[in-house]
This record gives structure tokens, sequence and C-alpha cells, in this order.
């Protein structure tokens, strides 16, 4: 089964079990895509891109997969950290969807899960390894969640409720 199925098919669950209503919000949060290798001998992430590197190939091709996928989502609001590589993962959706992206402090996720709860519409969340665990806990989620340095192909979605816990789904795109 495709991703685009897989997640049509777990949305649709949520909303066909009576567990979702048209008042509901769905929030996608997705870690940054591929980022560029740091030259042998250097430390990781540092080098001559600095603390920011851009995306690498693989990572841009797999921005244009998640725009694709979640084209048809009804995303209001994008969110990303002040990191290239965030930035350049929304950015395919973004353009396509004519959405200018909001831009938090990875360091500081309570801004990001106020400005989620206040958005109308559905949500699209682009961070990090260590910092989308915490914005789906802070979000009401009680399974904790955790993300391999070699993992960048999860999507997470999130549907919260009028009441009770939001329900979460962890897929791979």
């Amino acid at each position: 089964m495709t991703v685009i199925r897989c997640v049509a098919l777990a949305i649709a669950l949520s909303f066909w079990s009576g567990a979702a209503s048209a008042a509901d919000q769905v929030i996608f949060l997705v870690r940054h895509a591929e980022r560029a290798t740091t030259p042998a001998g250097q430390p990781a992430g540092r080098a001559m891109m600095g603390d920011d590197p851009p995306l690498a190939d693989a990572g841009h091709q797999r921005a244009v997969r998640l725009a694709a996928l979640l084209a048809s989502a009804e995303i209001k609001h994008i969110f990303t950290t002040e990191y290239l590589r965030t930035r350049q993962t929304a950015a395919p959706l973004a353009e396509r969807l004519n959405i200018k992206a909001i831009m938090g402090a990875a360091q500081d996720p309570e801004p990001f899960v106020q400005q989620i709860r206040k958005a109308s519409g559905n949500v699209l969340v682009v961070g990090h390894s260590n910092t989308i665990p915490e914005l789906i806990k802070r979000l009401g989620v009680t399974r904790a969640i955790t993300i391999a340095d070699n993992e960048y192909d999860n999507l997470f979605v999130v549907v919260r409720h009028d009441a009770g816990e939001p329900t979460l789904f962890r897929l791979r795109y």
C-alpha cells in the first residue's frame, strides 16, 4: 500500500470511527529531510556548513515527495524552526499551497505549541529528531516517541479532538 493510501486510510478511519468531527485539527509533524553530509575528518554538522547545513539532494527529493503527499491535506499553516534544513523541507509544500511558513526557535517549543493550538485548520510542523517527540508530547499524546539519527521518513499525524486524548498515527514516507 502506498504512503498516500496509508495516510488517507488512517485519517479516514479516524473520521469514520466517529472519533473526529469537523472541529478536529490534524497536525502533520516531520523531521527535516536528509541534510548534506559533513566532509570527512570534520565534526558532524559543523565543518564548512557551520551549524546550519542545507539539505542533501536526497533531502530535496524527500521534500518534494512530502509536498506531493500532503498537497490535498487541507494544510492551512506551516511551522518550521530557524534552521535552513527545516525551511527547505517545508518549502515545496509552502510554495505549492502559497503559504508562508512561520519560523520558531527549535529550543523553545512552547510558542510552537501555542501557535498550533490557536491555528485554525490543519498544520504541518517541520522540526528535528529531538524536537518533534517533545512537540507531540506537548500536544497531549502520552505515548513516548523517539526518532533515530538516521530516520528521515517518519510522518506523524496527530488528530486533536474537541475532547479527550489526541490520536497519533506514525507513518513512513
